[in-house]
């Protein structure tokens, strides 16, 4: 861990957070404060630094963006990381930074949409979605493809069944959501704006070639090298599945 960045990590959040986090190790929610114990909540914790950008920054001069003959929206996504991005170590503002993303991509008004509909998609559900992802932003992927800072979020679907005390069935359903079905085409391009302010784009464990389903993932860099992210997430996944499921446990 680096000098600067705390052992532990506190964030005070427009919403409590459900109190089945309190099953993970080093995860304490009371009201709407959030606090972890780094040395217990995560099983790699190499490099706490995060790429950022201002969530009034994202939310003004991007999320309006339409993409040209000649620009695309991943350009727009890159160039506005270029210009705006900054490192931090305080977790805590990536933390806040994140529920306000995932707060906006999972924001009840899409439940109107006839396909989330017919899915059954419910607001119990966005908020699984929303904590989720939060919880998973404090993941780190270098440019080189190490993944150097992983919790038990990273595991998203065997995560949510510990903390939500969701079926299989039912995790999966939120896995399904999290890794597609939420993301038709203009619901893909709100993911790819918003991620900005987490300094890079979405990118899940299941479709880095790892073939497994529940895998989860990361907020990881542009031009990162996939194939060490391959490798490394195929040669640790089994046993941080095992140690999410031990916490329900």
């Amino acid at each position: 861990m680096t000098e600067k960045s705390p052992l532990v990590i506190r964030a005070e959040l427009p919403a409590p957070f459900h109190d089945g986090w309190n099953t993970m190790p080093g995860v304490t929610v009371d009201g709407t404060t959030l606090t972890i114990d780094a040395a217990e909540y995560f099983f790699r914790y190499d490099n706490p630094t995060w790429l950022v950008c201002d969530w009034t920054s994202v939310r003004t001069d991007l999320l309006e963006a339409r993409e040209t003959g000649s620009t695309t929206i991943e350009q727009m996504a890159l160039d506005h990381i270029r210009r705006h991005g900054r490192v931090t170590t305080d977790p805590a503002e990536v933390l806040t930074t994140a529920y306000a993303v995932y707060s906006w991509l999972f924001r009840p008004e899409h439940l109107a949409d006839p396909s989330l509909q017919r899915m059954g998609v419910t607001t119990a559900q966005l908020r699984i979605l929303v904590e989720m992802g939060t919880m998973m932003a404090l993941n780190r992927v270098e440019v080189s493809g190490e993944i150097t800072n992983v919790g038990p979020a990273w595991m998203f679907g065997e995560a949510a069944k510990v903390v939500f005390g969701l079926t299989t069935a039912e995790a999966e359903m939120i896995d399904e959501l999290y890794h597609g079905s939420w993301f038709n085409e203009p619901r893909r391009v709100e993911q790819v704006k918003a991620h900005v302010a987490l300094g890079g784009r979405l990118v899940h464990g299941c479709q880095s070639g790892a073939e497994v389903n529940m895998a989860g993932g990361c907020v990881a860099p542009f031009g990162f090298d996939v194939s060490e992210f391959r490798r490394e997430l195929a040669g640790f996944r089994d046993e941080w599945v095992e140690r999410v499921r031990a916490c329900g446990k």
